[in-house]
């Protein structure tokens, strides 16, 4: 190797070193620039957490879809969202005595509009206290919906369905046989339904297959197949897989139908018994020729106080319209339910034909209906959001 070759590589040897010193040096003293440095990243960190958590409230332009019990659902400031406090679950023993009575609504978006809500509670000079909807065996239970309702104030009612709706066949639908669902070919379904209601904690009023006294559901022991005694086996069975998810946050409200379009149909034979169940439920609208509450539901209610002294909800009621019978009817609906201890209030099935209802049931329908609703209600002792 010749002595031009060595020399050049020997100059260049301190060069490392010496960048090594620059570089330490300009790392010691440059303090400054590494806070700034590590600012950004915290920052950056820190902006990224807070999306995370404001895509999992899922904030609309309303607020937060879970907003606590009662609570206006505003969006929350940054505290919040960083260290969100939870609502305190309540037990389900405060809506299950309520010290007033309810007043429910089954609107079009139950449970998600607030707005459906504050319409209703601006004409009807209170504010509703449950809000029901209708959830078919070919969906997944939403607990986004429960929190919804929670956040405006409600205690959801959840009419839990087995069937794929009226277009697949009204009665027939082999596939949702009663018996299908005593031989377990439901129970992944039941049971996913079930862990996600317990998960989720909050009270909710279940309300299965209702109106099984009459003929026109797949889960009519008159129709799709099914036999005498399948009703309460099957709702024997979806209520033991509820309780070995361990849902006891569940009110379970078995509903019947008035008797009036099925009278020869034993009720006593469809009850699934006093350990299976919290609410009666009681479906009747007043129709044809009926001006009080008395000829709509007083037959009915006469049968179910010989079978059971568990407290009543009507689950879903209303007046079809009639110029004169409706205002008057809706008037005596008030009077009777305030004589009533053990009827714990009534949900109004606030839709008409366009919205799904098989006739105008809205309160509101008329300028007359509308007067008779406020004015009853007013006399009636509400029970608040807590059942208090």
């Amino acid at each position: 190797m010749s002595d031009t070759t060595v020399e050049p590589l020997a100059e260049q040897r301190p060069a490392p070193a010496a960048r090594r010193r620059k570089k330490t040096h300009w790392w010691s003293r440059g303090s400054g620039i590494r806070l700034r440095i590590w600012m950004t990243v915290n920052v950056l960190l820190l902006g990224t957490l807070c999306w995370g958590v404001m895509a999992a409230l899922e904030l609309d332009g309303k607020g937060p879809r879970y907003a606590g019990l009662g609570r206006p659902a505003g969006a929350p400031g940054l505290g919040q969202l960083i260290h969100p406090a939870p609502p305190p679950v309540p037990d389900k023993s405060l809506f299950e005595t309520p010290k007033g009575k309810y007043f429910g609504v089954a609107t079009p978006e139950a449970p998600w509009s607030a707005g459906e809500v504050d319409a209703i509670a601006a004409k009807a000079g209170v504010r509703p206290t449950m809000t029901e909807y209708f959830v078919r065996w070919t969906s997944e239970f939403d607990p986004k919906a429960i929190a919804r309702a929670y956040a405006h104030g409600t205690l959801p009612v959840i009419s839990w369905e087995p069937w794929d709706g009226e277009d697949n066949g009204h009665t027939e639908q082999p596939e949702f046989a009663l018996s299908t669902i005593v031989n377990g070919s439901h129970d992944d379904y039941i049971k996913r339904f079930a862990q996600s209601v317990a998960a989720q904690k909050w009270p909710v009023a279940l309300r299965f297959a209702h109106e099984m006294n009459g003929t026109w559901y797949p889960w009519s022991e008159a129709k799709n197949g099914n036999q005498k005694g399948q009703y309460v086996q099957a709702w024997k069975h979806i209520h033991d897989l509820f309780a070995q998810a361990g849902a006891d946050n569940v009110i379970w409200v078995w509903s019947a139908n008035i008797v009036r379009p099925v009278p020869n149909v034993d009720l006593a034979g469809l009850y699934p018994g006093d350990d299976y169940v919290d609410w009666i439920g009681l479906t009747g609208y007043g129709t044809k020729g009926e001006a009080s509450a008395t000829d709509t539901f007083g037959p009915t209610v006469d049968i179910l106080r010989r079978i059971t002294h568990k407290p009543m909800l009507i689950t879903e009621t209303g007046r079809e319209p009639s110029t004169e019978l409706k205002a008057k009817w809706t008037t005596d609906f008030f009077g009777w339910l305030n004589q009533q201890p053990d009827v714990l209030g009534f949900i109004w099935f606030e839709r008409d034909r366009d919205q799904g209802g098989k006739a105008d049931w809205r309160f509101d329908e008329t300028p007359e209906s509308l007067r008779a609703f406020a004015e009853g209600i007013a006399t009636v002792a509400l029970a608040d959001g807590l059942g208090g």
